[in-house]
Formats: C-alpha cells, sequence, structure tokens
C-alpha cells in the first residue's frame, strides 16, 4: 500500500509573501496550498479570473490570499500582477513562475511559426517577465527565491515535441544566467524539473500521442520511470516549498530534478 503524504502545518515561511503564475493550474494550486499552511501570503495569478476565482474559492476566503488576472506572456499585465501583490501585501518575497502551455505535439517538419511562437511566449517570456518585474522588489526586502517550472523536457529531447523541449531548455538557460546576476543581491534562482506529474497537462499529451490509446501512452511513459508511476502535484509542490525557503539558503543557480528517476537511466 502506497504511504500518503501527510504535510504538517508550519511557519517555514512566515512573513513571507509569494506570487504563483499560473496558479489555476494543479501544480500552482498545489504549491499555493503548501504555502499558505507555512504562513506565506499568496498572490494567485493567473489568465482565468473564472478559475481564478474557483482556485481562490477551494483555498479558502483567507486575508492572506489575492489574486490578479495576467497573461504570463503580457508585459504590462505581468507588471501590475507585481504592483498589486506589493500593495496588497507589502513586498514580495518569492516567486513561483508555473504558467506554462505544452502545445502542440508534431514532427518538426510539421511544426508551425505560430506553434513555435505560442509556446515560447509563456514558457520562456512569461518566465523571464515575471523574473524581470519581481528583481527590484526582492532587492528592496534584501532576499528572495525565485523559482521557475522547467521541466524533464528541459535536459532530454523527445519526438513531435520540439517546441516544448526547446522551451524548458531555454527556461534552464534562463534560470542559470539569473542566479549569477542575482546572487550578489542574495536572491537566489532555481528551477523544478518534474517528470509527467498526474494532472492536466500530461492527459494532453497522452491525447496527443494516441487520441485512441491514451492509456497505452500513459503504460509507455510510466514503464520509463523507476518509481513506476506519474508525479503528484503536491510532491512538486513540497520541493518548491523547501526551494522557497530558508532552508535552501546555498541552493541557486540549479535545476532540481523530481522525476521518479526518469532521467537516471
Amino acid at each position: 500500500m502506497e504511504r500518503k503524504m501527510q504535510p504538517q502545518n508550519g511557519n517555514r515561511l512566515e512573513g513571507k509573501v509569494a506570487i504563483i503564475t499560473g496558479a489555476t493550474g494543479g501544480i500552482g494550486e498545489a504549491t499555493a496550498r503548501r504555502f499558505l499552511d507555512e504562513g506565506s501570503s499568496v498572490m494567485l495569478v493567473g489568465r482565468s479570473e473564472q478559475k481564478l476565482k474557483e482556485t481562490r474559492e477551494r483555498l479558502g476566503d483567507q486575508t492572506r490570499l489575492a489574486e490578479f488576472v495576467a497573461d504570463a506572456a503580457d508585459e504590462e499585465a505581468t507588471a501590475a500582477s507585481v504592483d498589486a501583490t506589493i500593495e496588497a501585501f507589502g513586498g514580495v518575497d518569492i516567486l513561483i513562475a508555473n504558467a506554462g502551455t505544452e502545445g502542440r505535439c508534431a514532427p518538426i517538419e510539421n511544426l508551425t511559426v505560430d506553434d513555435f511562437e505560442s509556446v515560447f511566449r509563456t514558457n520562456v517570456i512569461g518566465v523571464w517577465l515575471s523574473m524581470k518585474y519581481c528583481v527590484e522588489p526582492m532587492k528592496q526586502r534584501g532576499a528572495g527565491s525565485m523559482i521557475a517550472l522547467s521541466s524533464i523536457a528541459g535536459v532530454i529531447g523527445f519526438p513531435t515535441m520540439a517546441s516544448y523541449m526547446a522551451s524548458k531548455h531555454a527556461v534552464c538557460g534562463l534560470v542559470k544566467t539569473a542566479a549569477l546576476e542575482l546572487g550578489p543581491f542574495k536572491i537566489r534562482v532555481n528551477a523544478i524539473a518534474p517528470a509527467p506529474v498526474d494532472n492536466r497537462m500530461i492527459r494532453s499529451l497522452e491525447t496527443q500521442f494516441d487520441a485512441e490509446h491514451p492509456d497505452d501512452v500513459r503504460e509507455m511513459i510510466t514503464s520509463k520511470i523507476p518509481l513506476g508511476r506519474y508525479g503528484k502535484n503536491e510532491e512538486v509542490a513540497n520541493l518548491a516549498l523547501f526551494l522557497a525557503s530558508d532552508e535552501a539558503s546555498y541552493c541557486t543557480g540549479s535545476v532540481h530534478m523530481i522525476d521518479g528517476g526518469f532521467t537516471a537511466t
């Protein structure tokens, strides 16, 4: 029988303020819940006002929780989301740059410029913009932690996923560069690289790979994971919590795998 995770509430983020982009997705919501449990104030950022309200309702109507509608690749809206966070909670200590899209799966010769640009706008430009506008607020706080969601796709290749793979490789390069630039200001920058996580995105990919037999795709992918299963949103949230907390005070510029051993082979 699989042991269920039972994280204990605490104060590892007491007094901290976090911005989470892509907050209405599985990983975003799980991270918000974990951060709230640990004492952080949280600004939920997402494209859909309705989904943000539904996410907030599930998290509970708390004074340490707010939401802001913004597309990750919209510079003006991203800047405004950071300003709104400062207005609501007094500053920014943590950024979870989680907004992402899987895009369309197709062989390289069948992809269009629009296919590539749409993925890069969200997965790369969106991450960069959220970092860009959190730098000065974190400098004013004297420290900070930026965490970008990359993927095992940031360190491997996979057929028919060129745009997604390239975007996640780019995130890893962005994280390493930002860590070098921001280290002197005590702002740590790291990436989290999950293998497939059991949520909407992997189900979309399973269907794109084989619309008639998505369960066969799941079985094939799972067979390549030494732990024999997909990851859970909560497991990624736990890693984000560690990197956001003072326990990770000497961690920066790294890509932290959370992949059940997928990339160990």
